[in-house]
């Protein structure tokens, strides 16, 4: 009998720690903050249906080489907060509220796909704290049917894989030996997201369309194209670079 096919992922061996912050009048959430140090402050916005250490773990080493590393579970994900309900204009409220309480002027949000629609909101309502723009696997709007699809195999693959009941989640070094160690982790990261709050981010992301103020983004931005991306699309994705004045678009086979 043949066994199925383990899809790799990196090490979670060293995975940081962070901690859970209270943003003054919204709620709590994780963070990890690598401290100040010179050069910009990145703040890094996840993805659908996964945690902050979850999307960026494996670059944060890269990325740190360029300066300050800030990331955090946004609403309805992970630890993050948890209202009733899911605005991405709240989500982009939150990036403020966060660099508030950290001492943080000014920075460049980096979104990854859900956190990329994010970082654009972020431009849009605080443009003043914006260095600039860092915009993976990202779209002015969603095609619905496209993203609908891909949304519903995962949210089916979330169900199966919700037994027991999700739970908060566990710290890096807490899964380091066992079966499969780093895929426990990640599966631990991903359980901890309920049913409901992926159904009320997806609901979000549809609703979403920057499609009328995109262009006037005028802050350095870098547009970064996976080229095998299901839920956007490679069209829209370049659609997006060609869109804001000066974006440099950074194609992946991704």
């Amino acid at each position: 009998m043949r066994l199925p096919m383990v899809p790799a992922v990196a090490t979670a061996a060293n995975v940081p720690s962070g901690q859970v912050l209270e943003l003054p009048g919204r709620g709590s959430t994780y963070v990890y903050d690598s401290g100040p140090c010179d050069g910009p402050t990145y703040v890094l916005l996840h993805s659908l249906a996964c945690t902050g250490l979850m999307t960026w773990y494996p670059a944060l080493e890269a990325i740190g080489e360029f300066g300050r590393v800030v990331i955090f579970d946004q609403r309805c994900h992970g630890q993050g907060i948890s209202p009733p309900r899911m605005l991405l204009e709240d989500c982009a409220d939150d990036v403020v509220a966060l660099a508030d309480v950290l001492g943080i002027d000014s920075f460049v949000p980096v979104g990854y796909s859900m956190g990329s629609l994010i970082a654009q909101l972020v431009w849009r309502r605080h443009r003043e704290r914006v260095e600039g723009l860092v915009l993976c696997a990202a779209a002015a709007a969603v095609s619905r049917a496209q993203y609908e699809r891909v949304a519903t195999g995962l949210f089916a693959a979330l169900i199966e894989s919700l037994t027991p009941a999700p739970r908060r989640c566990q710290p890096a070094g807490a899964v380091t030996q066992g079966f499969l160690p780093d895929h426990q982790w990640v599966l631990g990261q991903f359980r901890s997201t309920s049913a409901g709050g992926i159904t009320r981010a997806i609901a979000e992301v549809v609703r979403f369309d920057s499609t009328s103020w995109v262009g006037d983004i005028d802050v350095p931005t870098a547009v970064v194209v996976t080229m095998k991306d299901r839920a956007f699309g490679v069209a829209r994705q370049k659609w997006l670079a060609d869109r804001i004045p000066d974006a440099v678009m950074v194609p992946i086979e991704a």
